[in-house]
């Protein structure tokens, strides 16, 4: 009883002297400004408490490696990038550590963006470089997800990267990302919806090019329905698609550098191709090449898949969007060039 006692007393003594020594060891004027400190694989307690002394985190790297001695946590200081202040105190840092609370970041894919424009984003937002992103897409992951299997060994995981609000790992291998993606589109996907793709004797990668011209070429659902009936009438009676979004696309891959956003970084839209933009010597080149492209244009949302499932049918065969995003339709190809001189000015 008496030893339980004086052990008592001991660890009480220990949390009161380091609380002092958190109060008295503190910054003064401590910024809340957040840095971020690396932990490297292996690397030990007293390495990482004389870099927090380095980056100016702690006062006393000694004290750190006693609150991380007292918290048990010697054996257990995981690798990874943290978030840590000056006005936090070691013991927040030390518990981050030993508990893997690494750094995370929040990224929102627009519906539409292709795999040029996400790259491009994760780089500007210091997450990845671009080139490591499209190069993670452009791997074959058919093995994992069966709704890969009908795509061509040849195309990419365009229209495949599912837009949403990611939660990433500071420093994450870039192909955790596109699995992330993959699996939401994977979910996204109901047996529902695919049953109802198969009965129509179409394929999950058919679907998802419709739905990415779809997602770039008009705003609203009951547009695409629309357009999404015309396309696919087009398609059956042999006629070229003739979708402006195909032209934009293929410039973009045909641009050089890592533009932000392809052809449209260069002042490119639907709206501002010329006579020669529509000669583009590429198989997306839809005003060229009867079909669908390749494959996707870019990444589409729900709403444009589920548009590509269910068309609406209408004696339309031709459609315009304008600047300000409203869809003209028409019956024949002359009150679609009277549309064109009233609306495309």
């Amino acid at each position: 009883m008496k030893k339980t006692l004086i052990l008592l007393s001991l660890l009480v003594l220990a949390i009161l002297i380091g609380t002092w020594l958190e109060m008295n060891l503190a910054y003064d004027n401590a910024s809340t400004e957040e840095k971020l400190f690396s932990v490297e694989e292996g690397q030990g307690l007293f390495a990482i408490a004389k870099n927090l002394k380095k980056e100016n985190l702690v006062r006393q790297e000694w004290f750190f490696d006693i609150v991380v001695f007292l918290e048990g946590g010697a054996r257990k200081l995981q690798a990874g990038d943290y978030r840590f202040s000056q006005a936090m105190t070691p013991r927040e840092m030390a518990k981050k550590i030993i508990s893997g609370d690494i750094a995370r970041q929040t990224i929102t894919i627009p519906e539409g963006w292709n795999m040029r424009e996400i790259g491009q984003y994760l780089e500007l937002t210091g997450l990845m470089p671009a080139a490591d992103f499209i190069r993670a897409a452009d791997e074959d992951f058919s093995k994992e997800f069966l709704f890969l299997a009908d795509k061509p060994k040849t195309a990419s995981l365009e229209g495949y990267l599912f837009p949403d609000t990611y939660e990433l790992k500071i420093g994450e291998e870039t192909n955790i990302l596109v699995r992330k993606m993959l699996v939401n589109f994977d979910e996204k996907l109901t047996p529902e919806i695919r049953s109802k793709i198969k009965s129509q004797g179409k394929t999950i990668f058919d679907i998802v090019t419709i739905a990415s011209l779809l997602e770039e070429e008009v705003k609203t659902l009951e547009d695409k329905k629309i357009v999404s009936g015309i396309l696919w009438k087009r398609l059956k009676t042999g006629m070229r698609l003739q979708v402006d979004a195909t032209i934009v696309y293929a410039l973009g891959a045909l641009a050089p550098g890592p533009t932000r956003s392809g052809i449209r970084a260069l002042g490119k839209s639907p709206g501002k191709l010329t006579y020669d933009d529509l000669k583009t010597d590429s198989f997306y080149n839809t005003y060229r090449y009867a079909g669908l492209p390749p494959g996707p244009i870019a990444n589409p949302g729900l709403e444009s898949i589920k548009a590509a499932i269910y068309p609406k049918q209408s004696s339309y065969w031709y459609y315009l969007s304008a600047p300000d995003g409203t869809t003209y339709f028409s019956q024949t190809l002359e009150e679609h060039n009277l549309n064109k001189v009233k609306y495309l000015k």
